[in-house]
């Protein structure tokens, strides 16, 4: 009798089976399972969830899926939970990487009608400036600049310009489809990308009729997801005064920009100058870039354009010099 219920013992520790009326006698044992938080279901709308939420986002899989947990499925909610992490993520490496030296970077040139922006943003390396996530910000601050411009309400007689440096630039709204500011644009790209960066400087110019915006910029690169950004190391833009509008300004204006990218012009000068000495820093007289065999001056002159004024942007420029001293 030992022997055969030691054997029955023996078979229901193997088998999980139990003897004829035991289970009356036993209570079921809960299943517990480990989770943090709410958990989302395997069902084909929530891995489609988890899909949009990546999809709108471009954060990981695992960030998704644990914003979705915490809003219980809620995608809207989802999305600003993964703003506000990002964001202290940012802000805390941003801290961190604070006083690294930014010498790389990108020169942005946007133009919307008769409005035209330049601006610069740095970040540490070559490598980081080529990311797409750089250049959507290099883009987003673009366009923060360009709706200040454009908010400026001002009865143009003539062509106007102003300039925005680091401080300034960081306080714009950061758009209509963005929340607060391009700082704190510019703390989420540190966050994803790891490297310091600045918003180093920015400078626009309105134009009303009569006049037009050249421009050039050297390097150029552009992304289809970027629009009408134009990408690149220099970037120039001239302002020309025409007394009539001609087929080809355009590429006259591309010209001139490439003139004052290559020969570093200080100020516009006028075409009485004569070239040599101080003059050389004078743009009119200047052997044209493209022709040292005649001044800019007498290139410009035939095609019935003045110019007024130019912006020159060299990404990293000062830099170098703030290092030596």
């Amino acid at each position: 009798m030992l022997l055969l219920r030691s054997l029955r013992v023996f078979l229901v520790a193997r088998t999980g089976s139990h003897p004829a009326g035991s289970l009356l006698r036993q209570s079921p044992q809960p299943r517990h399972t480990l989770h943090a938080g709410p958990r989302l279901s395997a069902s084909a709308s929530s891995k489609e969830l988890l899909m949009k939420l990546r999809r709108n986002t471009g954060y990981s899989f695992v960030n998704c899926k644990k914003a979705l947990e915490t809003c219980g499925g809620d995608l809207k909610q989802a999305e600003i939970w993964l703003h506000k992490q990002a964001q202290k993520e940012g802000w805390s490496k941003a801290a961190k990487l604070q006083g690294r030296k930014t010498k790389e970077g990108l020169i942005g040139l946007l133009q919307e009608g008769n409005t035209t922006v330049l601006v610069e943003v740095n970040c540490e390396t070559d490598f980081v400036s080529r990311n797409l996530k750089f250049q959507q910000l290099v883009q987003q601050v673009a366009l923060g600049t360009m709706m200040h411009c454009q908010s400026l309400k001002d009865q143009l007689s003539t062509y106007s310009k102003g300039f925005l440096n680091s401080s300034e630039l960081s306080g714009l709204p950061a758009g209509p489809d963005r929340e607060g500011s391009l700082k704190d644009q510019l703390a989420l790209a540190i966050g994803k990308l790891g490297e310091n960066m600045t918003l180093k400087r920015a400078a626009w110019v309105k134009v009303p009729s009569g006049f037009y915006v050249g421009s050039y910029v050297h390097g150029a690169m552009q992304s289809p997801s970027l629009h009408n950004l134009v990408l690149g190391k220099y970037g120039a833009l001239v302002i020309c005064e025409t007394s009539e509008q001609k087929t080809n300004l355009e590429d006259i204006g591309r010209r001139l920009g490439q003139h004052v990218v290559g020969m570093a012009p200080l100020s516009v000068g006028s075409l009485d100058d004569e070239p040599g000495g101080e003059a050389e820093t004078k743009m009119l007289s200047q052997p044209y870039l493209l022709d040292p065999s005649i001044t800019l001056g007498q290139y410009v002159q035939p095609q019935g354009v003045s110019v007024v004024d130019f912006v020159r942007f060299e990404c990293g420029e000062g830099e170098e010099a703030a290092e030596t001293e």
